[in-house]
């Protein structure tokens, strides 16, 4: 049973998302926590600005519902975050169990369960969760194959569909805002605090706008990198308060733990800007403003969360697209669903064939050795060949009518039943070991703002391997 339990923007604001994010130095230690539970098997973190997921793979056969894995999981979230933090968890965690969350992966890393539905960015965050869960052994064969149709999933979406169209992103919704907010940003000075992938996206949009733009970094050659590209005028840290006056607009995506922009340093320079209005975008996660910046008359500050309604928006413009992703998704969940019907049909068919086998084959030597005794070796091979041809054809309509079963969803009970009636022994669901999933387009590699916790090969947490 594969279970999900996790927060996103849909469920939780950004002040408990941000306390929530599980950072890549803390992954190994966190799969390690769940690998030591139980109640799971298998696991893998999914950890952005917009969402901690944690994905599993139920380890006890009585865990029917998932239930007890989902319990684990929260129980694990919860001591991480700690005594001041679980008790807002309560309104905020979803789970799903079974198909609900195989089709709920295969929404996230397709996009459709994104901020800004159709941006690229998830799928190379999703194939990084993946990978540091194998470095870190909590990968196993279930969880592997699902991430791998997840990845085929996202590709589907990219191809058949034109959810993506244009430039869709987190970054495209900020500058989106800015042009709502003064109509063209032509001859606008706009800062950007952080140099990374999200910077350099948005240094994209506001060159495309006509804005004059500010690249502040810690890295001097990082920001002279991204300058140099956009036409752009790096600035090293120390220069930000003077950037902070001559801006009109502020978009901050760095990777800083803590606020970069604070009240007391907004405070220290409205005087030299004589009135003008601030307008700062905060795309990280967690955030880079202090919100209490936003109660500074002429200072507007808005965080990833104020930026749905422009995201929604977009989406109008492509539900079309997204409802023929959503179709893709369905018809992958089916077949993710048939697979693991069929790994449970398969094994109660092979264990049907041997029973039947087992018995005729008992009885015929018994008689071989004593009533036929008599009989030569011609006759003898064909008392077998007959045996063998009678086992065939009694397992021919039991077989035809499991493997028939499982494209309609019936298949559980009739293998409940088969077993039940011949008394066949129970088998644990063994399924052989997938691909490594492809690898994704560069355009799909994760950014600073959608940060992806990944793990750390000298940090591996400990090996589920005995369980798996």
């Amino acid at each position: 049973m594969i279970v999900v339990v996790g927060l996103s923007h849909k469920t939780a604001p950004v002040a408990v998302r941000e306390r929530v994010t599980i950072h890549a130095d803390d992954l190994p230690g966190f799969l390690g926590r769940l690998a030591q539970r139980p109640e799971i098997r298998e696991a893998f973190v999914v950890s952005t600005c917009n969402r901690v997921e944690v994905y599993v793979a139920s380890a006890l056969r009585e865990d029917v519902d998932g239930s007890r894995a989902a319990d684990a999981v929260r129980e694990v979230v919860e001591a991480h975050v700690g005594p001041e933090v679980a008790p807002l968890l309560g309104q905020c965690l979803f789970s799903y169990a079974g198909d609900s969350a195989v089709r709920h992966l295969f929404r996230v890393a397709g996009s459709l369960d994104s901020l800004v539905v159709g941006e690229a960015q998830i799928l190379g965050q999703v194939k990084l969760a993946v990978d540091a869960a194998a470095a870190a052994g909590t990968l196993g064969s279930m969880l592997g194959r699902v991430s791998e149709c997840a990845f085929h999933v996202a590709k589907r979406v990219r191809s058949e569909t034109h959810i993506g169209a244009g430039s869709v992103s987190i970054s495209s919704v900020a500058v989106e805002l800015a042009r709502q907010i003064f109509g063209d940003l032509e001859g606008r000075t706009a800062a950007l605090l952080g140099a990374g992938t999200m910077g350099e996206a948005a240094a994209a949009h506001l060159r495309g706008a006509g804005a004059r733009i500010v690249v502040v970094n810690r890295s001097p050659d990082r920001a002279a990198l991204v300058a140099a590209k956009f036409q752009a005028e790096p600035r090293p840290w120390d220069q930000l308060d003077k950037t902070i006056v001559e801006t009109d607009v502020i978009i901050a995506s760095t990777t800083a733990s803590g606020y970069v922009l604070t009240r007391p340093m907004i405070q220290a320079v409205r005087h030299a800007r004589r009135g003008r209005s601030l307008f700062i975008i905060d795309i990280s996660v967690p955030r880079n403003v202090d919100p209490t910046v936003n109660d500074l008359d002429g200072v507007y500050v808005y965080d990833i969360d104020d930026l749905s309604t422009i995201a929604d928006h977009a989406l109008q413009e492509r539900r079309a697209e997204a409802q023929h992703a959503e179709r893709i998704v369905s018809e992958e969940a089916a077949a993710f669903e048939a697979w693991l019907e069929s790994l449970q049909v398969t094994p109660t068919i092979v264990a049907f064939r041997d029973h039947v086998r087992d018995v005729l084959m008992t009885e015929l030597h018994r008689s071989l050795a004593t009533r036929l005794k008599h009989l030569g070796d011609a006759d003898r091979k064909a008392l077998d060949g007959m045996v063998t041809a009678a086992i065939n054809k009694l397992a021919h309509t039991p077989t035809t009518r499991l493997k028939g079963a499982v494209a309609t969803g019936n298949a559980g009970d009739l293998v409940e039943a088969l077993r039940h009636l011949f008394d066949l022994p129970e088998h644990d669901v063994a399924p052989g070991v997938p691909s490594r999933p492809e690898s994704v387009p560069p355009d799909a590699e994760h950014t600073d703002n959608d940060r992806v916790s990944a793990g750390d090969g000298d940090r591996a947490a400990p090996s589920l391997a005995r369980r798996i």
